[in-house]
């Protein structure tokens, strides 16, 4: 029996969220008193999942797979779990992560487990932690069937370094060309800047920016942080920003370490698409607006006036640190 981790990675390279999974496959693999082992596809360099736990790398290389397929990546990881006999799989929770989960746990007859936060607390019977109510609330589930298919909510483990030195094998899997009949025609990819599903820290803008025009201020306030931006539905509706910046339920969830939202007042959809961030900021000039109950800071003011004092104290911390 094993512990499998599929570490997914953006153009040959690993994301945090990657590097991330391997340290908690680790630690459910001591908890489970078994091995860990991470498969990879069309990674250009897994060294760094040493640095994780990785005890043993399963390389697959393949052309039909520089694109991510639900259907076909479902399979590989099936294939390789076959063959590594592993008892517990464990992918991301990330937009393609939950695509592909269910196709996964259709094909390996696993019990599937989203949004997990934390190790087992029980082995047998085994029983995870996971958020739920829109991240408001936990429940522990069990799982009962032989395989267990686990995914991973981002930010909610961290990084955790236990050197290795793995094994490494390459894989050749079977694939079906029925798996291949959606094609993918083009990839619009964000360049220059942080994304919301990278990022660490996030700066969001609302309605009580009034404008477009006025978005100069969020990018700074983003650029001296090293964060992405996002908005609001309204924001994105009324054509000020792209769909792509749209956060919250009905968009793009948040899970960042910060979340500092700027005129926004935070309504219901919004709140349960970014509750999982770590650490909540509000800057609205209203007391009463909703997203204050929510917050972990506020702070009642002008956003025109509180972000560029904001941003003028952030260069001058960083130029003396």
């Amino acid at each position: 029996m094993s512990v499998l981790v599929f570490a997914d990675n953006s153009e040959g390279k690993f994301k945090k969220t990657a590097l991330e999974l391997t340290s908690y496959g680790k630690a459910v693999a001591k908890k489970a008193q078994t091995n860990l082992v991470v498969l990879t596809i069309n990674a250009t360099n897994v060294s760094e999942l040493a640095t994780y736990g990785a005890e043993k790398i399963v390389k697959v290389n393949h052309d039909k797979l520089t694109k991510f397929n639900a259907k076909a990546y479902a399979d590989v990881i099936g294939q390789v779990a076959e063959k590594e006999n592993a008892a517990i799989v464990i992918v991301d929770s990330s937009n393609d992560g939950l695509f592909l989960a269910p196709l996964l746990a259709v094909n390996l007859e696993a019990g599937y487990a989203s949004n997990v936060v934390a190790v087992p607390s029980e082995i047998d019977p085994f029983t995870v932690k996971r958020k739920a109510f829109s991240s408001k609330g936990f429940n522990f589930t069990e799982i009962k069937t032989a395989k267990k298919l686990l995914g991973l909510a981002k930010n909610s483990f961290g990084l955790v370094e236990s050197a290795s030195t793995p094994s490494e094998e390459d894989f050749t899997p079977n694939l079906n060309n029925d798996d291949f009949n959606v094609h993918s025609l083009s990839v619009e990819k964000t360049t220059g800047k942080v994304t919301i599903a990278d990022a660490d820290i996030v700066v969001s803008g609302g309605r009580g920016l009034k404008g477009p025009e006025n978005w100069g201020m969020i990018e700074e306030l983003a650029e001296v942080l090293g964060a992405a931006t996002a908005c609001s539905k309204p924001v994105s509706d009324l054509g000020w920003r792209p769909h792509s910046e749209h956060v919250g339920q009905t968009g793009k969830p948040v899970t960042a370490n910060l979340y500092i939202a700027i005129g926004i007042s935070g309504a219901i959809q919004h709140l349960a698409g970014v509750n999982s961030s770590k650490v909540k900021v509000v800057i609205n000039t209203d007391p009463d607006a909703p997203f204050f109950k929510a917050a972990d800071y506020g702070i009642v003011g002008d956003a025109f006036e509180v972000v560029p004092k904001l941003i003028e104290k952030l260069k001058e911390f960083k130029s003396n640190s």
